[in-house]
């Protein structure tokens, strides 16, 4: 696997925590071979997160992320702390550096529950080992390693291996639906918010994933679609739309034609399906005063016509003819209380990792709140949402 075979989203992101001047940034730049993070005998010298998309071997593809000390504080360090607990969300595995002089801390052990209540895979790393004379026995995910004198960094390479092979999903976006020498449509618009000269993610991911598939793939606008249906010899397999064109798509597709969404595609692929049919259901259960959280899993700049912050409010309002109003967060920001909210609304998450994404489904279900995605959502308005998941049964 190549560093250029997948995006941030689909690598296994790999977070090192502990307290301050354990070495966690010493660490990092062993096990990287890179100066990575910036290193001191001052403490909290790292401040806010610092990632890096990398080869890592013997793992592949990784996202490498060192923290701030858990133990930070004064106002600015209680910031830097909560950006730490923030990059829980994302971890897939989990490395505790601890100084090998002084033990485990509270804050380490503290620490420790948390990544057993996420279900995330940890090792803790006893670093600045040949400090200690005397070592007592370790458990199974614990080592001693020095990142000064390069002692047992190989070791640990080793032990994320292991562990990143658990974490290893093969999971896909059309694997289980498409097969060699199907004919697969793909309708992507092309609107003012549609970046210059390239795809959007989740178009550029479903080609390859159809390309590796050996299936047939034809990319055309919403506005040449007909044209496109009528010069093919039979009908397609599936036919792919962007969520925003799924009326006038689903007009011109037969009906006997399966017919899905990128959007739709995501939500099963990141998230949980079937509960988010069950989300968008919630519409028709609409007041007037009801509130929906829109959530994006990435920044950009807002343009007229946005779909999350214009055109989905102005639809939903339309569709329920109720009263509502809109909350709206983009990127790592998505808020812990969400009992103010009848609903949430999120993309397709394509720039979320799977763990980041179903963390936020699991915190909407502990508040008993339904999740929903684009495009469930629209299919929903447009009376299409059966239509629209059928392909994905």
């Amino acid at each position: 696997m190549s560093l250029n075979d997948r995006v941030s989203a689909e690598r296994i992101h790999i977070a090192f925590f502990g307290l301050r001047n354990a070495g966690k940034s010493s660490v990092v730049n062993a096990v990287t071979n890179q100066q990575l993070s910036v290193v001191s005998d001052v403490k909290g010298t790292t401040t806010d997160p610092v990632k890096k998309a990398m080869e890592l071997l013997p793992v592949g593809p990784v996202v490498i992320i060192d923290t701030a000390g858990i133990d930070d504080d004064g106002e600015l360090g209680l910031l830097r702390v909560e950006k730490t607990k923030q990059i829980l969300n994302k971890t897939d595995i989990a490395v505790l550096v601890v100084d090998a002089q002084k033990g485990k801390q509270k804050e380490d052990l503290k620490l420790t529950e948390d990544f057993r209540k996420r279900d995330i895979p940890y090792i803790t790393v006893f670093n600045k080992s040949d400090l200690v004379s005397e070592k007592t026995d370790l458990k199974e995910n614990e080592i001693y390693v020095s990142a000064k004198e390069n002692i047992n960094i190989d070791e640990l390479k080793e032990l994320i291996g292991k562990l990143s092979r658990k974490e290893e999903n093969e999971k896909t976006l059309l694997g289980d639906i498409v097969k060699k020498g199907d004919t697969v449509v793909l309708v992507t618009p092309i609107d003012s918010s549609a970046p210059k000269g390239r795809l959007i993610l989740p178009q550029q991911q479903t080609i390859r994933e159809l390309l590796d598939a050996g299936a047939t793939v034809v990319v055309t606008k919403d506005t040449e679609l007909k044209e496109s249906l009528g010069k093919l010899k039979t009908a397609p397999e599936l036919v792919i739309t962007d969520s925003q064109a799924f009326k006038r798509v689903s007009e011109i597709v037969p009906e006997d034609v399966p017919l899905t969404s990128f959007s739709i595609l995501f939500a099963r692929y990141k998230g949980e399906l079937w509960s988010a049919v069950d989300g968008a259901n919630e519409l028709d259960n609409s007041e007037d005063g009801d509130c929906i959280l829109i959530a994006e899993g990435c920044t950009h700049h807002r343009q007229c016509g946005d779909i999350g912050t214009e055109k989905l409010p102005q639809w939903i309002k339309e569709y329920t003819k109720k009263d509502i109003s809109f909350d709206f967060t983009s990127g790592t920001d998505f808020p812990e209380d969400l009992k103010k909210y009848k609903l949430v609304v999120h993309c397709g998450a394509c720039m979320l990792t799977e763990r980041e994404m179903k963390t936020r489904i699991s915190l909407s279900a502990e508040q008993e709140i339904p999740v929903s995605n684009y495009g469930i959502i629209i299919a929903k308005m447009n009376g299409i949402l059966r239509r629209a998941v059928e392909p994905l049964k």
